[in-house]
């Protein structure tokens, strides 16, 4: 490691933890000058913190919140070249600290998974046309065997309140939030419209089927976990709904044969 590397090493430390000793070759005039840059790096981190999660943060009320990030903060300092990254992870700490209150979790999941969204690659996804462009030489054991590819940015989880309500009440700063928990539980979708991160709720057989998309199923094994979960009269044409509804919306950005 470099006398570099060791300095900035050091220093890290130091705006980390308040009793890790000075970076060397400063001396303790400098203690003064290193807390008040210390609290106004902390301060910087609550504030991106507080930008990236401004629903959850009327969710929960001020003083929660920013008792929650600075856990997250000490508990996970960020280590990415971007503070735009400080608030990764943050939806767990908060399944960690409102244990109690699940759906403080999924909004901070929620709100996370947009901004990813929104700065994830440009990708253009397939249309009908392209998809059936791309899979016009398909044999019986190619739809077997191919992979819908979901475009950067989407993500999945399953959640137990309306999402869409909840966000849509916290959207001004004097909302009151609309928890309304769902019966039974969906999947909750995000990705990328255009130039807008975009999510919505999905029924519990289309989020198994994306979910096992973005791990990498082939097709044939998307249609093999509908069929356990619908009867098999519906199962096929359950397939071809949801595989069409993902190429409407833009969500398969190519087709793979693995």
């Amino acid at each position: 490691m470099t006398a570099l590397a060791r300095l900035q090493d050091a220093f890290l430390a130091c705006l980390h933890d308040d009793d890790a000793p000075l970076p060397p070759g400063l001396d303790a005039t400098r203690a003064a000058g290193m807390a008040v840059y210390r609290n106004g790096y902390r301060a910087r981190l609550l504030d991106v913190l507080a930008d990236s999660y401004a629903r959850t943060a009327r969710l929960v009320g001020a003083q929660a919140f920013h008792q929650a990030a600075a856990h997250h903060l000490i508990a996970h300092p960020p280590s990415a070249w971007t503070i735009d990254r400080a608030g990764e992870g943050f939806a767990e700490t908060c399944a960690e600290l409102f244990a109690n209150d699940p759906d403080v979790a999924e909004l901070a999941w929620l709100e996370w998974a947009m901004q990813c969204a929104f700065t994830a690659v440009d990708e253009a996804p397939l249309t009908h046309a392209g998809f059936a462009t791309a899979t016009e030489t398909f044999d019986a054991a190619d739809w077997e065997q191919f992979m819908p590819v979901p475009v950067a940015g989407t993500a999945l989880r399953p959640v137990t309140y309306h999402m869409p309500a909840l966000w849509q009440s916290l959207s001004e700063e004097t909302g009151q939030p609309v928890v309304e928990r769902l019966d039974p539980s969906q999947w909750l979708l995000v990705w990328r419209e255009g130039e807008e991160a975009v999510f919505a709720l999905l029924p519990d057989h289309e989020g198994e089927a994306l979910n096992a998309a973005l791990h990498g199923a082939t097709f044939g094994a998307i249609c093999a976990g509908l069929a356990e979960r619908l009867v098999p009269e519906e199962a096929a044409a359950a397939a071809g709904a949801v595989l069409s509804h993902w190429l409407e919306v833009g969500l398969i950005g190519s087709v793979r044969v693995g």
